[in-house]
């Protein structure tokens, strides 16, 4: 993607999803994803030449003017194709009182590795308070997990996956 750090290229964004993590969230659905996974919900966003270009303060001041969100959620589209973008959305969305939750096809220890040497892939990763990663797997698909598509797809809390130095995978609160 070649856009500056300014804008992010979008397929589209939701101001009120229920189901793209915990609480009330505000979608944003970047533009652009090279694993094209068959059975995929936005096959639209494939295409990095597709979609919207909006500024990173028209994105903030959407999801800034709802005063119920629990927090913003990343997604695609591929949110690591575009991270310098997608790090800095989240960093604004922290600094209202936000948790971000980023959603991916690639796996967390494939982006960890990136981020050795990608400065933008590693802010994106300490941005994110929850990762779902792996590829959507129609054969493993699902209509009963919680917030991801397919059974090999891993709900990562992040924050604990870093203070432990191993994954920790992301647990419900009990009502």
């Amino acid at each position: 993607m070649n856009e500056s750090p300014a804008t992010i290229r979008l397929y589209g964004m939701v101001n009120d999803s229920i189901v793209d993590g915990q609480g009330y969230r505000f979608a944003v659905f970047t533009q652009g994803c090279p694993h094209h996974c068959e059975g995929c919900h936005n096959p639209e966003s494939h295409d990095p030449a597709g979609g919207t270009v909006y500024t990173l303060d028209e994105v903030e001041k959407r999801f800034s003017g709802n005063p119920l969100l629990d927090g913003i959620t990343l997604s695609g589209g591929e949110p690591f194709m575009q991270p310098a973008a997608c790090a800095e959305l989240a960093r604004r969305a922290h600094g209202k009182g936000l948790t971000v939750w980023t959603f991916t096809g690639g796996l967390l220890e494939n982006h960890q590795a990136t981020a050795k040497d990608d400065p933008a892939v590693k802010a994106l990763l300490e941005e994110t308070d929850v990762l779902v990663d792996g590829p959507f797997l129609l054969s493993q698909r699902s209509l009963d997990l919680l917030y991801c598509g397919s059974k090999n797809q891993r709900i990562i809390d992040m924050n604990k996956t870093r203070q432990a130095g191993t994954v920790v995978l992301w647990q419900p609160p009990e009502w």
